[in-house]
């Protein structure tokens, strides 16, 4: 499976230009799209599953043009908005047969044998006769990936899939977009909680204002921050000059004070020492430091 984007651009009527000539490719397993608010995901993720047409550029999904294959792309994917909605007097094993048919399975058996297989991956067989607004939130979005999942699309898009879901929830969510993805399938994960990528992504972009600012690997983007993220001991008064001066990752209370986490290439003599970087630091440098580097060039 291929994904390839070519100089890929949305203006709305307002004048607004949401991409900017956007180059990507997309192979299979899971790939994280990363990014502020309005950066441009959404607007490309419509764009992906047929939503909303192009202002420009190109897209091809195994060599299916987006524009001109558009049904058989649709049968072939699999979306889960931000926003999933359900019929609310649906039983869950209900709704899921409903987005069954729509997918195009139409004989009732085989259908059958799908949706009850499918609420077994996700674990909501024993909810099955339960109304689908009185699940959980996380039963909620098991649900919105069963109905992404059940006609066995060759890609699937989830945008901001684990937002408002607890700690056990999003990991569990994660592993389950995860055992689909080792079975050739490409599935997009958009959203801003670094955390969901840094745990399941090979492979990643980051967009911002519109436009592609990175592609490759997290760990790559891990590496360009070595050597800039700091744990600093400090002091009321420092406390606040640091604030000011650096953007802070995470303030814990300590005995002398606090021990604050900044991303900074020098901490200008303050009482501090290099850690190990993560995702979201590599995040948090690239969007101060390289992004502002490129704008004042």
């Amino acid at each position: 499976m291929k994904i390839t984007i070519e100089g890929l651009t949305k203006v709305y009527k307002n004048g607004n230009r949401a991409l900017k000539g956007v180059d990507l490719e997309i192979g299979s397993g899971m790939f994280g799209l990363l990014g502020p608010n309005g950066a441009g995901k959404s607007s490309l993720m419509r764009i992906l599953v047929t939503l909303m047409k192009p202002s420009g550029g190109k897209v091809t999904i195994d060599g299916l043009d987006l524009v001109k294959d558009r049904k058989e792309i649709r049968s072939q994917l699999g979306y889960l908005p931000q926003d999933f909605r359900f019929f609310s007097n649906l039983k869950t094993y209900e709704f899921l047969d409903y987005a069954a048919r729509l997918a195009g399975m139409k004989k009732s058996k085989l259908r059958k044998n799908a949706v009850d297989e499918m609420l077994e991956n996700v674990g909501l067989f024993e909810a099955r006769d339960r109304k689908a607004n009185k699940l959980s939130g996380g039963m909620k979005r098991r649900l919105g990936i069963a109905q992404a999942l059940i006609n066995n699309p060759k890609v699937i898009i989830v945008d901001e899939p684990t937002t408002g879901l607890d700690p056990e929830e999003r990991i569990r969510f994660r592993n389950l977009l995860s055992s689909f993805s080792a079975k050739g399938v490409s599935i997009i994960l958009s959203t801003h909680i670094v955390g969901d990528i840094s745990s399941t992504c090979k492979n990643m972009a980051l967009l911002n204002r519109g436009e592609l600012v990175f592609a490759g690997s997290p760990e790559s983007l891990v590496k360009e921050c070595e050597g800039s993220v700091w744990t600093i001991q400090a002091n009321q008064k420092e406390y606040l000059e640091i604030n000011e001066k650096f953007p802070v990752i995470s303030t814990i209370p300590a005995a002398a004070g606090w021990e604050i986490q900044v991303v900074a290439d020098n901490i200008n003599g303050y009482n501090g020492q290099l850690i190990t970087p993560n995702l979201e630091h590599a995040y948090v440098h690239f969007m101060e430091n390289k992004l502002q580097q490129w704008t004042n060039a």
